[in-house]
Formats: structure tokens, sequence, C-alpha cells
């Protein structure tokens, strides 16, 4: 694949543009970056999930984008993983509030991956796929997380950033920029009820500040600014308008390393990303002046931040920018294209043995 343009499909279930406001979708600060990326290189991609983009944000894309429901002719399979939700995706069909994700993405695997043996690349965003899961044994298909120590095996894949993103990145214009939040955090409640206690809801006690996302059980932090849900652009902008944010996450998140989009959402707008010590590989991706022991230091650093001259505020954004290499996208185009060489490989190197074509 690395080296001749193969057709992929390609299944998710979010958005490419800014989508609706009222969703979970993380995957729109990257999922276009990943896709365009791997247009560029030549490679011709099919949607394999509903348009969401043209259904429900009534926003159609305009762009090399074909979206399929049946089963098209394909050399690869690329899936966001989708897990039970329950009451949303694994009731039937025809149940008021039913999302078909899940069975389209069974139905997939069934022929793609079962069927016709294509080389399938399981993309475990939120690892959610259970460690004993058989798709784990499967000899055509590699399962891949988002995280610098992946688990059970898996494959490194981070979420990408645009090279050309990284490359025009003006740590000097961003340090220069006016801003009215010392601390802000982006993002859904999801199993950072603990991390959010430790290094958020204590230093917010004594700082001016914003939590946009969906935070459902707040009772416990009546002193904190909860906004809500927000429009994808507007948490974009709380990010350029804030000194700090803090990377909450899940505890799989933090044993495995897995930074989110929000590390390069707040380091491209000049908003610097305080991290929890304890996060593994933490001095891989973020200056080690910005770990922090517990929400006592993250006021500290927050209060350094807010205080400290544009010209070491821009030579330290200058050091966050230069850590994002990880995450660059043609380190992950590079990744895409070693993970379905490896199964073209297995049958003497001839990917167009696993099409679905002709069959």
């Amino acid at each position: 694949m690395g080296e001749r343009a193969v057709i992929i499909g390609y299944s998710f279930w979010g958005f490419l543009g800014d989508g609706i406001t009222d969703t979970p979708d993380g995957g729109r600060s990257h999922r276009r970056t990943l896709i365009d990326g791997l247009i560029a290189a030549g490679h011709t991609l099919v949607f394999l999930q509903a348009d969401r983009d043209r259904t429900e944000a009534r926003t159609p894309l305009a762009g090399p984008y074909v979206w399929d429901s049946g089963l098209p002719d394909l050399d690869a399979l690329f899936l966001e993983w989708r897990w039970p939700i329950p009451g949303r995706n694994d009731t039937p069909c025809d149940t008021p509030g039913h999302t078909c994700d899940q069975h389209r993405q069974q139905q997939l695997l069934n022929h793609y991956t079962h069927r016709h043996q294509v080389p399938t690349l399981l993309w475990d965003k939120d690892q959610h796929l259970p460690p004993a899961d058989p798709l784990r044994r499967i000899a055509n298909l590699t399962v891949c997380e988002p995280a610098l120590h992946p688990r059970h095996g898996a494959t490194s894949l981070l979420f990408p950033v645009s090279d050309h993103a990284l490359a025009t990145a003006d740590p000097e214009a961003l340090a220069a920029r006016p801003r009215r939040w010392p601390l802000v955090y982006v993002g859904n409640q999801y199993g950072r009820d603990t991390a959010f206690d430790t290094f958020f809801a204590q230093p917010a006690r004594h700082l001016d500040h914003m939590v946009a996302g969906k935070w459902t059980n707040t009772s416990r932090w009546p002193h904190i600014n909860f906004i809500g849900r927000v429009p994808f652009r507007h948490g974009l902008d709380l990010h350029s308008q804030a000194h700090a944010t803090v990377m909450l996450a899940p505890t799989r998140y933090a044993t495995s390393g897995q930074y989110t989009q929000r590390i390069f959402e707040s380091v491209l707008a000049g908003c610097v990303p305080i991290t929890p010590a304890h996060y593994r590989a933490a001095s891989l991706v973020i200056p080690g002046e910005l770990h922090a022991c517990d929400g006592a230091h993250v006021a500290d650093i927050t209060h350094t931040l807010t205080t400290m001259p544009a010209q070491d505020r821009a030579r330290l954004l200058d050091r966050c920018i230069r850590r994002l290499d990880r995450f660059r996208l043609s380190r992950q185009l590079h990744t895409i294209g070693q993970v379905f060489d490896q199964h073209q490989g297995a049958d003497n190197g001839n990917l167009t043995h696993h099409t679905t074509r002709n069959r």
C-alpha cells in the first residue's frame, strides 16, 4: 500500500465537518486530516457508514468524498471501532432512537474481513475492544490504538495532526495573543471524575475558569463553571482564549499513554497543556515543567503562565509544538501503510489477492 494506490473502505460514525453540537465525536479534529492525507497519497476512499454531515448537520461536504451503503469492491477495510451502547445501537433497527453503526460494522466485518479475508485495520480509538475478543486473533486484521504504549499487542496509531499545521505554527504570535481565561477544559465527563477532582476542581476554586462538554453528574462541584456542550469551533476558540488546560483522562488512557486530540487542539491555539505527572510517556510529549503532581501544582503552573513574559511563553510553546512530532500525519500514514503491507506480504506481495472484486 505504501507505494501503490488502493481502494480503502472507511467506516466511521461521526462527521467530516463541524457536525452538530450534541455529539461526542472527537474525531472532527483529526478525521478529515487523516482521510485527506490518504487521498493525497493516491488512494481511493469509500465511506461505508451514513453521511451524517448531510443528514444530521445539513452541511454536505464538497470534495473527493464518496459514501456507499452497499458492499463495494475494496482492497482494504479501515474501521473506527464502534462498541455496544445499550439502548442506542444494540436495539432492533426500527426502535426509536436506534443508530445502526454497530449493525453496519458487523455487516462489514462479516463480508470483508471474515468472508473475503480483506486486510482490515481496526482502530480502537476509545479502547473498548475486550482483551480476549476473537477479532484480535484474525490473521488479516490488525488492532490499532491511539496510545504510545498500546495494550494487548495492538499497534500504535496516534491521532494525526497536519504536517503543514506544525510547520506553520508561530509560537511568538500565539504567545502575544490576549487571553481571557487562566484555565479551561474542553471535553466530556466519561471516566474522568477522579482526574477532574484532583487536577481541575481543586485549582478552579482559585482560578477563573470554564468547562465545556457533556458533564451530567456535577453536583459534587458546585463551584465549577460548566457551560455544557458547545459547537465544535467554539471549543477550539476557548483554547485560543485560555492560558492553560489540563490533559484529563480515564485511567485506561493515562496508563497506556493515550493522548487525545486535545493536546494539539490546545497547543496550536497557544493554550499550554498541563499534564498529570503520572500520565504515561508524559515526558515524550509535554515539557517537564508542565507535569503536575496535584491540583495545587496545577494552580502554581497556571499562575506562572499568566505572569510569564511573552518571549518565555513563546519558547515554551515552541517546545510544545516540537513535541507534537509524534502525532504528525506523515507518521500515521506510514503506520497505516505498514499495517496493510504486512497483510499484503503474507500473500507474496500482492494486495489485490485480497480484493472483493470479481468474487
